[in-house]
């Protein structure tokens, strides 16, 4: 009989495909389009979250828009990291649009616009130009009749990557120096106290 083949079949299959499911849910793709210079449109695009990211001291500068729920993450070779938390309510939820733009010597000039799907909560801006003022909106898209809230906005700047270089190599030539300082010091100190002294002492007992 092949009923108890089935059987087994059935059983061992289930969790596997629960499992499969769970870590679909887990990690699912994040759909996006980019358009040039603000223009809608573009190429459909896949990317992997960056779950767990979280922003180090040394390596990464953290940004907030005013409500706290985007967030810049700055990272030391020119790339930013956005990060933003769910929407409420979340029935309905389209997508988001990402609207990018930077400062100028008289004007502000509109940067590449991105359509995000409703399972992107990240997004990556692979480079950065140094020394230019940022402000990226995230606007989430509901289907009609609910209307879209307020966007969030944050505002950052890029430190020029000769500037990093700049301060890295100051830092490590002054963290040397102030070793050198203190070694001696400490010699100094070390031969005031147990050559110098004796030599005193001799002297002031030979009269």
């Amino acid at each position: 009989s092949l009923l108890p083949p089935l059987l087994a079949l059935l059983c061992f299959g289930a969790p596997r495909r629960a499992e499969a499911a769970a870590a679909a849910e887990e990690q699912p793709w994040c759909p996006y389009k980019v358009g040039a210079e603000g223009a809608a449109g573009g190429r459909l695009c896949f990317r992997t979250p960056a779950r767990g990211f979280q922003c180090a001291a040394r390596a990464c500068r953290a940004h907030r828009s005013p409500g706290g729920a985007l967030v810049a993450n700055v990272l030391r070779n020119g790339s930013v990291l956005l990060q933003w938390g769910p929407p409420r309510p979340a029935a309905g939820l389209r997508g988001f649009t990402l609207n990018c733009s930077w400062d100028g010597t008289y004007t502000r000039f509109p940067c590449d616009s991105v359509e995000l799907g409703a399972a992107c909560r990240d997004y990556l801006l692979p480079e950065a130009h140094g020394s230019v003022r940022y402000r990226l909106c995230l606007q989430p898209r509901y289907a009609p009749p609910r209307p879209a809230p307020p966007a969030q906005c944050v505002e950052f700047r890029v430190e020029p990557a000769a500037m990093r270089d700049i301060v890295v190599a100051m830092t490590a030539v002054g963290g040397s120096i102030c070793v050198m300082l203190v070694f001696i010091c400490l010699l100094v100190a070390y031969i005031t106290e147990n050559l110098m002294s004796p030599a005193l002492a001799g002297a002031a007992a030979a009269p």
